[in-house]
């Protein structure tokens, strides 16, 4: 499996496309801002030969979810996503209005996902792992077969997701983080929402949120 990850939005948001061999790929949060972003997402797509069958959201704050109307009108699949992110899907243009901000009508969610689904693109199959904290309905999208674990804003490289929004709760990010996220093997190498990859291995010894 392939990983190309772009930084949208003046929130800085990792936006993922995974593909392998098969041609078709999978979009994990698109957080493209406007048309310029999304261009730059659609040419990589067009220029690789990549066929997108996916589009999976890790949670529904506004900086993941921006590119997901572009992705429908284009691609015409809508998201995947837990059902308790409708709130934060709802309530995103009033969240864009307070970093200064616009942002369309978000689609609807296409699909609930519920914790231990399985979806798949071309021979790879991703898994979803139920981490609410950060927000009601996070979820890391794991691939065990290559060892990725995709875990939008409740992890990240020395950090964790913020608990301060509505829904989150620090003491349910922090047991989640360590009893779901960091029980995979060592060398699982994570993709976070925001920043740079890192892996379990560093995160259960350097993380100063979680020693």
């Amino acid at each position: 499996m392939h990983v190309e990850r772009f930084v949208f939005s003046p929130i800085a948001v990792n936006s993922y496309i995974l593909s392998d061999e098969s041609g078709e790929c999978a979009v994990i949060d698109c957080g493209c801002y406007d048309e310029a972003e999304f261009a730059t997402l659609e040419n990589y797509i067009e220029s690789s030969g990549l066929k997108p069958v996916l589009l999976l959201n890790t949670h529904c704050h506004l900086d993941h979810i921006f590119g997901n109307g572009m992705f429908l009108k284009r691609y015409g699949l809508k998201t995947r996503a837990c059902r308790e992110e409708e709130a934060n899907r709802n309530n995103s243009i009033n969240h864009a209005m307070l970093y200064g901000l616009e942002m369309e009508p978000p689609p609807d969610i296409g699909e609930y996902v519920g914790d231990g689904e399985e979806l798949s693109f071309g021979n790879t199959t991703l898994e979803a792992i139920f981490v609410p904290g950060h927000s009601p309905g996070s979820i890391s999208w794991y691939c065990r077969e290559q060892g990725v674990l995709f875990t939008g804003d409740a992890l990240f490289q020395g950090g964790i997701g913020r608990t301060d929004l509505p829904g989150g709760d620090y003491d349910q990010l922090i047991g989640n983080i360590k009893n779901r996220l960091l029980t995979l093997p060592p060398d699982t190498l994570i993709y976070p929402g925001h920043g740079d990859s890192t892996t379990v291995e560093r995160e259960v010894r350097e993380n100063p949120w979680l020693i």
